[in-house]
């Protein structure tokens, strides 16, 4: 019985947070940060080159990238160890950079990343 009770305990309680977070985000950023995509950092045979980020609050970030022989990223992987939003800004960076070159990532701009979450 005290199982039943905790169950509901907590099922309440992750509503009531993500009914907090959608008064600050949208429904979208709000769902890529409790299931990120390409969140994980790969095996060291499965990365070409990565790169680390400090941001203005402390928090960190890493991208792992997986580059074919003409320049196109054919994996991207991340981790931080950031907020939710951090979290829904990696996982979007890493959806719009798969599969492009490496020319366009590098000319990515965070107002990108913020346009294809619709806002932040």
């Amino acid at each position: 019985m005290a199982e039943e009770h905790f169950d509901e305990f907590v099922k309440n309680l992750q509503k009531e947070i993500i009914n907090k977070e959608l008064e600050q985000y949208n429904q979208y950023v709000v769902k890529l940060f409790h299931n990120p995509k390409n969140w994980g950092k790969p095996p060291i045979n499965k990365i070409s080159v990565w790169h680390a980020y400090e941001g203005p609050c402390g928090d960190t970030m890493q991208f792992f990238l997986k580059i074919n022989n003409n320049n196109i990223i054919e994996k991207a992987n991340f981790i931080t160890d950031g907020c939710g939003a951090t979290v829904a800004a990696g996982s979007q960076t890493t959806l719009l950079i798969e599969g492009k070159s490496l020319d366009f990532a590098e000319n990515l701009r965070p107002e990108d990343i913020e346009n294809a979450l619709g806002g932040l």
